[in-house]
């Protein structure tokens, strides 16, 4: 028996990793013989850069570099399997959790940090970069990453303008003679989970600014802001990309990356799946578990396990789905091919302790699971 397990992080309590291997191990209590094929994932954002290195036999690298305040952060990336291609995580440089709750200001916070480790790709030789965009600080349309790979934003007397979105009010022209070279002949592909775009009431700004401390008043004021910058960014880059599904991706980084290089957005899940192969592995699979730390309404518009199902269903493999939680509209991923929902909690438990007990509450849930399986082919054999 065949078992291909490819579970995303729970945020905050088990890395993908950590729940591939309890899945695994609790699917060997059942069936002590079961191939096991372990594949973390992720769908852009954390845990990209480990499911990616880890899945192709890649390597990790590290630089310290400027976080969402300007404080020097170390920052994880690595390099896949084949040594041709970067995979980026923008949290590691520019992400919310690197603030705590009272610093928070999207007026201020800059992705500097996140330009400077695609300029570390860049100086690898590398040409092939993949970018995770998912849980930024920042709502500054990815000037901080552009100013680091050499672009001026100006104000209109010709002094360059301060980093965070608030400053792109005063924005008055790009200047982009100083841009890195290299980035013309780099293949940029962004992991990215959202079709908002850049500005309006889909926009970064509204959707995204509150949980990164905006108020009504601060998401009108950088909404405005943003839009000066698009108008500047078309002008001058020749590209009109503010509209396009993604534009307003982590804090509008989506549009930056595509107004000064020659990035591509794209679904995370889909770019994971590609990189690790995951049609050949599951196609001659028995089963196919995965996993996230909530699934509800929004896990059916393209999270990890519904990215998972719709390559498994191709080859008419079954799928399991094990979550943290189960909240409203769960049910939605019935049919985008997940066959069956289960919680990992087996008992009344707080929040707190759940994350505590994440990996042995994965494993139990996991066993469970293989208990039913191994009743039903009973029940199947004996017709």
């Amino acid at each position: 028996m065949r078992f291909v397990v490819a579970p995303d992080s729970y945020k905050g309590s088990v890395p993908a990793t950590e729940v591939a291997l309890a899945m695994a191990r609790g699917i060997r209590q059942v069936f002590s013989t079961a191939e096991v094929i372990t594949i973390p994932i992720a769908d852009g954002g954390e845990g990209t850069v480990d499911a990616l290195v880890t899945a192709t036999g890649g390597q990790f690298r590290c630089n310290t570099v400027a976080g969402p305040l300007g404080e020097r952060v170390l920052a994880k990336w690595g390099i896949l399997g084949d040594g041709q291609t970067a995979v980026i995580e923008m949290a590691a440089a520019s992400g919310l959790p690197l603030l705590p709750a009272d610093r928070r200001d999207p007026r201020q916070t800059s992705t500097y940090g996140t330009g400077e480790l695609i300029r570390a790709a860049l100086d690898a030789g590398l040409r092939r970069i993949i970018i995770g965009i998912g849980g930024s600080a920042t709502n500054d349309g990815g000037a901080g990453m552009a100013r680091a790979l050499g672009a001026l934003f100006l104000a209109a007397d010709g002094t360059q303008l301060p980093d965070g979105g608030a400053a792109l009010a005063e924005l008055a022209s790009i200047d982009l003679a100083g841009l890195d070279p290299r980035l013309q002949q780099t293949e940029i592909t962004v992991a990215c989970d959202v079709d908002n775009p850049l500005c309006g009431p889909r926009g970064a700004s509204a959707v995204f600014g509150p949980q990164k401390g905006a108020t009504p008043q601060i998401v009108a004021e950088l909404d405005a802001a943003l839009a000066n910058f698009a108008q500047c960014a078309q002008q001058a880059s020749g590209r009109d990309v503010a509209e396009l599904p993604g534009a307003g991706a982590a804090g509008g980084l989506g549009a930056g990356l595509m107004f000064f290089n020659p990035a591509k957005l794209r679904p995370g899940v889909e770019i994971v799946l590609d990189a690790v192969g995951f049609a050949a592995l599951v196609k001659d699979a028995d089963f196919v578990i995965t996993g996230e730390g909530r699934t509800d309404f929004q896990t059916a518009f393209g999270k990890a396990p519904v990215g998972v199902a719709k390559i498994a269903k191709i080859y008419g493999v079954p799928v399991f789905c094990l979550s943290g939680g189960l909240g409203k509209g769960a049910d939605d991923v019935l049919a985008q091919g997940i066959d069956a929902l289960l919680s990992i909690c087996d008992r009344p438990l707080s929040l707190e302790e759940c994350m505590m007990a994440g990996s042995e509450l994965i494993e139990s849930a996991s066993a469970r699971l293989c208990r039913i399986i191994k009743a039903a082919q009973r029940k199947g054999n004996t017709e």
